[in-house]
């Protein structure tokens, strides 16, 4: 194709489906973060006013800015189906920040403004950290195998986005199924829904309506939304420089929670990289977790305190056939929504059983990548990473209310729910260099997964010296069996070159 003639389009028809997804994903969250902290006690001026739009900059920064790195791939490469990387608030890092920042914060303050200052040095502090891990982001991904990485997202996937999705969709069951069928009709079987209209779009019009007909919905949600309607402008902030003074004296012991979550963060950025290279397009791992570092520490200027990530929606995007547009048009909206507040009224209005579908096909096709990517093989890598999460999962939502019932059920739930990321990572990778016959890489793994344990990366509630002593002593044990087995190895190979 000739160079001068070559056009990426600014946006196609299948933007809209992959908008929706992205567009539904980043709602959840800022829906879940204005109603948690206006539950701890933070007044809408910070919720509406700080929160809203700091987190709407960084959304915004980062949306435009993989625009134009899908536009450089598709240059270079001379290809019109190059797919954006999603971007926004990471979710489970959001939970952090929420539950491990924040709400220790107001608790020991008992200042809402004080709080807020902590919880934004505390975001630009993980943003500035991901920076720096970005330097050494081509090594890890070198050096781990595929199948471990799509392993430890797909887990995610599963059991966070297409498992709780699908829980939400069966909230309402006839508009969230219906929705649901047209999901699967449109965009899994490609059939062309009434006028043309997008699949996802269609999903929501229909499934609202049913909402609204069947009684599920009232007019009184709509009300309520708009009642925080208003102008909320983009204003910087000095809050990072004045809450630094505190996150470095007396609530320095946040910074615990901060660092793991932290590298978690460029880890699944660096995962869902990896995810769109074996799904066709090749970014620079490094260059995206800088991004979302930067674009973090952008968004705490403006008054935001959720970290940011590359998003598992792109392996979505890249199926629906979207392309840049979507990701340009998600910086549009937000910023829009933040600006007038509507990102409450739209929350309010659509039932998130009607959109929730959405993400139940994003969460099944990124499972669905993992083991499309990868050799049959690698099959069981994949499942062995895969199963942290489903600890992750259960430690997370019912371990609060029901702790007693998660330890009936299990002693073992929250350590591996712990640190389930790295758990993950390691589990997968181990699996597959057993496949390979590369004993003494398994061994190495074993180890880390032995320091990590020693100081709380993992299997730990949080950060310390000697955190998870048992779990460290079973890494090494599990490493002297892959040695053993390497030197076997070594001693059947020599044994064979004599007898020839």
């Amino acid at each position: 194709m000739n160079q001068k003639a070559f056009h990426y389009p600014w946006f196609k028809k299948e933007d809209t489906d992959a908008f929706f997804a992205l567009f539904q994903n980043n709602l959840a969250n800022f829906v879940i973060i204005t109603i948690t902290m206006l539950s701890m006690g933070f007044p809408t001026s910070i919720v509406f006013g700080q929160v809203i739009p700091g987190a709407a900059v960084a959304v915004l920064a980062g949306n435009l800015y993989y625009a134009y790195t899908a536009n450089r791939l598709a240059k270079r490469e001379q290809r019109l189906d190059v797919t954006a990387l999603s971007y926004g608030i990471s979710t489970p890092v959001m939970f952090i920040f929420l539950f491990g920042v924040l709400l220790p914060a107001i608790t020991l303050t008992d200042d809402p403004q004080l709080a807020w200052k902590i919880g934004v040095s505390a975001a630009f502090i993980s943003g500035l950290i991901e920076v720096i891990v970005s330097l050494i982001g081509r090594w890890i991904q070198r050096n781990l195998p595929r199948a471990a990485m799509l392993g430890a997202i797909s887990g995610v996937a599963l059991s966070f986005i297409a498992g709780e999705m699908l829980f939400m969709t069966m909230e309402i069951p006839v508009a969230g199924l219906l929705a649901l069928a047209i999901i699967i009709v449109g965009v899994i079987g490609k059939v062309t829904m009434p006028f043309k209209i997008p699949a996802s779009l269609f999903a929501i019009i229909i499934g609202t309506a049913l909402a609204y007909t069947l009684g599920h919905a009232s007019l009184d949600q709509i009300t309520e939304g708009l009642a925080y309607v208003g102008f909320y402008p983009f204003l910087p902030t000095t809050a990072v420089f004045e809450g630094m003074t505190y996150l470095f004296g007396t609530m320095i012991a946040l910074l615990a929670a901060v660092l793991p979550i932290t590298i978690y963060n460029a880890v699944e950025t660096m995962n869902n990289v990896e995810a769109m290279d074996a799904a066709g397009d090749k970014y620079d791992v490094r260059e995206c977790q800088a991004v979302d570092g930067v674009g973090t520490m952008i968004g705490t200027l403006f008054g935001g305190l959720f970290p940011t990530t590359v998003y598992l929606a792109t392996i979505g995007a890249k199926h629906m056939g979207a392309g840049r547009g979507y990701s340009i048009l998600n910086a549009i909206v937000y910023t829009l929504t933040a600006l007038f507040g509507l990102i409450a009224a739209i929350s309010s209005i659509i039932p998130v059983a009607v959109i929730a579908p959405i993400l139940v096909y994003v969460g099944v096709s990124m499972v669905a990548t993992a083991f499309e990517s990868n050799a049959t093989k690698y099959y069981p890598a994949v499942v062995v990473a895969m199963l942290p999460y489903f600890s992750n999962y259960i430690m997370t939502r019912f371990n609060g209310d029901a702790g007693e019932v998660v330890a009936d059920i299990s002693a073992g739930i929250v350590p591996l729910g712990e640190g389930a990321m790295f758990t993950a990572l390691i589990f997968g990778a181990i699996t597959v260099f057993i496949i390979d016959g590369e004993f003494k890489k398994a061994t190495v793994f074993s180890g880390i997964g032995a320091v990590f344990s020693f100081f709380g990366f993992m299997h730990a509630p949080e950060l310390s010296f000697n955190a998870s002593p048992e779990f460290a002593l079973g890494y090494l044990m599990m490493g002297v069996f892959f040695f053993y087995q390497a030197l076997k190895d070594v001693k059947i190979d020599r044994n064979q070159h004599l007898d020839q």
